[in-house]
């Protein structure tokens, strides 16, 4: 049973509130990735009302914040992300998104609420060292955080922390691990050329959607004969596009998909034999083939030592018996691992289950419990207590 005493200490009901005002504004006004300028707008001026000057552009529509002295030993980024989905909502929420075909269902939302949460509540702190405020742009997209890094944005960190909205799990529970926790996640793109022809006399046509379907068939093939059996692994192909009407022979097909892997030898085998299958559907059926590999996403290493840290601040939020382990690595993506490439950190997951009948993440019914929200303030704040009064080398 959630102990409520840990966050409601640094979380009150004023807080709280502000908070969620926050979440709905922000939820009825999705914007996509490296369109969130009135998103960073908002967060700019939530930053103000604190008292928090903030620098925004970064990236494009990012905003990076910073308290504490200015001469200081240590630093520590917290980040969050800020875009939404391509999607229709269909929640029947009070405050669903106002957007047509956008929404906030990956929790984004949320964690912009909880990121401003905390810098409520840290603001008030007598801080020993630096907090620096990461609202990043473009994670759905897959290289945001790439972009951040780029221009500056984990220069001078000593340890990054960041947290995700989970509806796997129940409210009041955290997961906290060490070592890969999200998979490298590979997209790709396969364009197939063939000529066009008669749908009648398919003999002087070369038909890209019969080698694509070839092609899409052989994939499945991949994991169970590429990748060893304990190695987790998904290849799926989520768009096909090809064709103009029912009686012509298409001469162009484009597939779309990605790889996720969690091993780098799996994640080796996988990519090669997707060259080699594509060259032999070329061969096979007498079409041309080019194969990408764009944007190109890393796996979420937490490093041991900050993985403490979190895990010390996750106790002092929700006690011990309601931090769990995720198990075996997620196949998701996430850019936050571009941070973890520069500078050591942790990202964990918040528990949030509202209900049965919501729908998962990327859905057009998602939606979280709110009461996450407190929950999510209190463990940044605690992050940064816990990082300063460990005095921990990361």
């Amino acid at each position: 049973m959630l102990k409520e005493s840990g966050y409601q200490q640094m979380v009150g009901a004023e807080l709280f509130e502000w908070m969620r005002k926050i979440r709905r504004h922000l939820h009825q006004s999705p914007e996509l990735s490296f369109q969130e300028f009135k998103t960073a707008a908002y967060i700019c001026e939530k930053l103000s009302e604190l008292g928090i000057s903030s620098q925004p552009g970064v990236a494009g529509t990012g905003v990076i914040a910073e308290i504490g002295p200015a001469e200081s030993d240590w630093i520590i980024g917290l980040r969050a992300d800020m875009d939404s989905l391509p999607i229709v909502e269909r929640t029947g929420l009070p405050f669903a998104s106002t957007v047509a075909g956008r929404m906030h269902a990956c929790g984004h939302d949320g964690h912009m609420a909880m990121l401003l949460g905390a810098a409520a509540i840290l603001r008030k702190m007598d801080l020993t060292g630096r907090v620096r405020f990461i609202f990043q742009p473009a994670e759905e997209s897959g290289n945001g955080a790439e972009k951040m890094v780029e221009e500056g944005a984990v220069e001078g960190l000593d340890a990054i922390f960041g947290g995700h909205i989970d509806t796997h799990y129940c409210t009041g529970n955290m997961t906290v691990d060490e070592g890969i926790i999200c998979a490298y996640a590979d997209p790709f793109t396969i364009r197939l050329k063939g000529s066009s022809g008669h749908a009648a006399r398919p003999h002087e046509a070369k038909d890209s959607i019969v080698a694509a379907a070839g092609l899409i068939t052989a994939l499945q093939s991949l994991v169970s004969r590429e990748v060893d059996p304990n190695q987790a692994a998904v290849v799926t192909v989520g768009r096909v596009q090809a064709g103009e009407t029912h009686n012509v022979i298409a001469e162009e097909a484009t597939l779309e998909g990605t790889i996720r892997s969690t091993h780098p030898e799996a994640r080796s085998r996988l990519l090669t034999g997707l060259e080699r299958m594509v060259l032999g559907i070329s061969s096979l059926y007498a079409v041309t083939a080019e194969l990408e590999f764009p944007d190109f996403l890393p796996a979420v290493c937490n490093s041991a030592s900050a993985a403490e840290v979190a895990r010390k601040a996750a106790a002092a939020v929700i006690s011990k018996e309601n931090i769990l382990s995720q198990g075996p690595s997620s196949l998701g993506g996430e850019d936050f691992s571009f941070y973890l490439q520069r500078v050591n950190g942790c990202l964990v997951r918040f528990g949030a289950n509202v209900s049965a009948e919501t729908g998962p993440a990327h859905s057009s019914t998602f939606d979280f419990d709110e009461a996450v929200l407190a929950i999510g303030a209190a463990w940044y704040a605690q992050v940064v207590l816990a990082f300063s009064q460990e005095r921990v080398s990361l």
